[in-house]
């Protein structure tokens, strides 16, 4: 049985991982590490990597490399940037690192998915070529052969 001050504990730091996911979501393109999400939120980088992980199912630096590769996916739809481009414009320091997460969650290298994307979402609105084009989480890339 739980009591209530923990409880309130638990709520109270639900919204803290909230906050912290909603920096993400906003400044994925900045420099963010998790110690300096934690201290954003005044928990050590050890508490919210576990609370995160709980809440999520992923950890804070996981969720942050998905949404980079999210929006580095449209920026190569368009076409119009290089893949180095994209990994900087999407706060990637190192394009070794970008490329292989992009090849993990996407299923194929930046470079292959610019040359195809084009054309897989050609006619498409935008808000139906993000959904359909969404990365999969934790290296569950889907393979073109048997599927």
């Amino acid at each position: 049985m739980t009591s209530r001050p923990v409880d309130a504990q638990r709520l109270r730091d639900l919204a803290l991982l909230r906050r912290v996911r909603d920096r993400i979501d906003r400044e994925y393109a900045q420099p963010l590490d998790v110690e300096a999400l934690a201290r954003g939120v005044n928990m050590s980088a050890g508490h919210l990597s576990r609370e995160f992980r709980l809440a999520y199912g992923e950890s804070p630096y996981s969720y942050l490399m998905t949404r980079r590769i999210e929006r580095a996916m449209a920026l190569l739809r368009r076409g119009d940037l290089s893949v180095t481009e994209v990994c900087f414009a999407v706060g990637c320091s190192s394009l070794g690192t970008f490329s292989t997460r992009f090849a993990e969650l996407v299923g194929i290298p930046p470079s292959a998915y610019r040359n195809q994307a084009a054309l897989a979402t050609a006619g498409m609105a935008p808000c139906v070529a993000k959904k359909v084009t969404r990365p999969v989480r934790n290296r569950e890339a889907r393979t073109t052969a048997g599927t």
